[in-house]
């Protein structure tokens, strides 16, 4: 049965560091475009950074550019999301998403995705 598991979300101090993985089981996340998403309270859901399947290309949304990284590490068969200067702005519910079909928009959201992680909370605060 396919699964995506995430995990590593915390209370963290503004300018810290969080390092989130997606679990996946029951597929290979090279052949799956893998997304990040964030949902704060009160806001909609808004796409976070995106790997491309096989070719591994990657995609960040203009607010965490240079602050946010994401990587697929396929001994693992998981995905990460390693989160530097973080700031209050990025406390939310993450969540992971893949897609057989799916693919990359320039502002890093995945577009057609097949499967959902039950997300992690990340908070930023002092």
């Amino acid at each position: 049965q396919e699964q995506l598991v995430e995990s590593g979300g915390g209370l963290v101090q503004p300018g810290g560091s969080l390092r989130l993985s997606c679990a996946a089981s029951g597929f290979t996340v090279d052949y799956y475009a893998i997304g990040w998403f964030r949902q704060a309270p009160g806001k909609e859901r808004e796409g976070v950074s995106c790997i491309s399947r096989n070719s591994g290309a990657k995609w960040y949304a203009d607010s965490v550019k240079g602050r946010f990284s994401i990587s697929r590490e396929r001994a693992k068969n998981t995905v990460f999301l390693q989160m530097n200067s973080l700031k209050p702005e990025d406390t939310a519910v993450y969540f992971c998403a893949a897609g057989r079909r799916g693919y990359c928009a320039g502002d890093g959201r995945l577009m057609e995705s097949n499967y959902w992680g039950q997300g992690t909370q990340v908070t930023v605060s002092s």
